[in-house]
């Protein structure tokens, strides 16, 4: 099993997604994410809309459990995993057997801590998503907002259902951009976005594409922006605090580019050329 967080060649500092500069940033701001967000590094999934950040980010995945219909005693991958929520919200509320893993060594420590002050029994690899290693499949695969920072999302699916049992699910939730924008629409809204958030944004059919090409089944597409767009309002007023710029100018111009797209991520939404999705797909045989 590799213990290493990515493959030497993956490095690219051309790339807004390079893989270094990922574990480098969630290395830093992981503390003051979970500071901020609390037990989640995901959005929220607003139903009424007069909920707390906490109580949406936990209906967030409510909603995804729910149309990936988890069974009690399910083995999981939580595949880029944060700080271990998902993974320690699945192994509580389904009595799964869940497996985390992330590229940064501080989050796999603060999931660590984090199960071990729920007493929950999953656990946590450091490991590149785009390198899966295991010797048993999974009767499910979970992942939030994480595969958008992938290079080669068409490999990483393909490969990633090579560990998912037949009649398995792969349920998802990631970032995406609208279909069909402009070369103006892209660079105005699409590529802030991408530059601050290391991220590489496709569109939801892209994902379609990628999943059926890997042999699932789509049964669930669902656009959730609207229910969660919230999430960057209250961001944006959390990082109007002037020490948050101190801290940010004193860490280098990648993380001041950050902060600035948080304000792209709202713009996006509001837009509607940014997209907040979720797939639920079975592995039929």
């Amino acid at each position: 099993m590799s213990t290493t967080p990515f493959r030497e060649q993956s490095a690219d500092p051309l790339r807004h997604n390079d893989k270094r500069k990922i574990v480098e940033h969630y290395d830093f701001v992981s503390p003051y994410y979970q500071s901020l967000w609390g037990d989640h590094i995901h959005h929220g999934y607003w139903i009424r809309g007069d909920e707390s950040k906490e109580l949406a980010q936990v209906q967030l995945m409510e909603h995804l459990a729910e149309l990936a219909n988890v069974q009690t005693g399910s083995t999981v991958l939580d595949i880029g995993c944060g700080f271990g929520g998902s993974s320690i919200y699945l192994a509580k509320k389904y009595k799964a057997s869940a497996t985390g893993i992330t590229i940064s060594p501080v989050q796999v420590e603060m999931a660590r801590k984090a199960a071990a002050g729920a007493q929950s029994d999953a656990r946590f690899l450091l490991m590149d998503a785009e390198s899966l290693d295991f010797s048993q499949p999974f009767d499910l695969l979970w992942s939030v907002e994480s595969i958008s920072h992938y290079h080669d999302r068409r490999s990483f699916f393909t490969n990633a259902v090579k560990f998912l049992k037949p009649g398995g699910v792969f349920a998802l939730t990631d970032w995406f951009k609208k279909a069909g924008l402009s070369a103006t629409q892209e660079r105005k809204f699409i590529e802030p976005i991408e530059r601050g958030m290391f991220i590489d944004l496709e569109t939801m059919d892209d994902y379609e594409s990628h999943l059926n090409a890997s042999g699932l089944q789509i049964v669930q597409r669902q656009d959730l922006s609207r229910q969660c767009a919230k999430s960057w309002d209250l961001a944006l007023d959390m990082i109007r605090d002037k020490s948050f710029w101190a801290l940010a100018a004193k860490m280098g111009k990648d993380f001041v580019t950050n902060l600035r797209a948080f304000r792209a991520m709202r713009a996006g939404y509001t837009s509607g050329n940014f997209v907040y999705g979720l797939f639920i797909a079975r592995k039929t045989l």
